[in-house]
């Protein structure tokens, strides 16, 4: 099954990103394909190099770099959210990028499923 993944909260203030992360892994385990994950609202900020957590803290950003690297997945944050938030490209992770709200259309249609994390 082709999935894609909507995170609409920030990292470390709602539980939405652990969430979507670990569904993310099971998923993969399991045979599925996740084909995007599309950041909104606050989620952007999952995906940008800024965070700097305590050494005994995951570093969420991290691990969607290291998994969207590995599995060949996109990370996609929203434009609008990510200005609003001082977000650029160049504050992305490795495998994440900022694109339009178009895109999540896009995704929606060509996935087998769209799974939303967050209020």
């Amino acid at each position: 099954m082709n999935i894609g993944i909507l995170l609409k909260e920030g990292p470390y203030n709602h539980q939405a990103s652990d969430t979507a992360y670990k569904f993310a892994e099971a998923a993969i385990r399991k045979g599925h394909r996740i084909d995007a994950v599309f950041l909104y609202n606050d989620g952007v900020i999952n995906a940008t190099k800024l965070g700097d957590p305590p050494q005994d803290d995951r570093n969420i950003a991290e691990r969607w770099s290291a998994l969207a690297t590995e599995h060949g997945f996109e990370v996609l944050a929203c434009i609008a959210a990510s200005k609003r938030r001082g977000i650029t490209d160049e504050l992305m992770i490795k495998g994440g990028s900022i694109t339009g709200l178009g895109t999540l259309t896009d995704i929606a249609i060509r996935n087998d499923r769209l799974l939303t994390f967050g209020d």
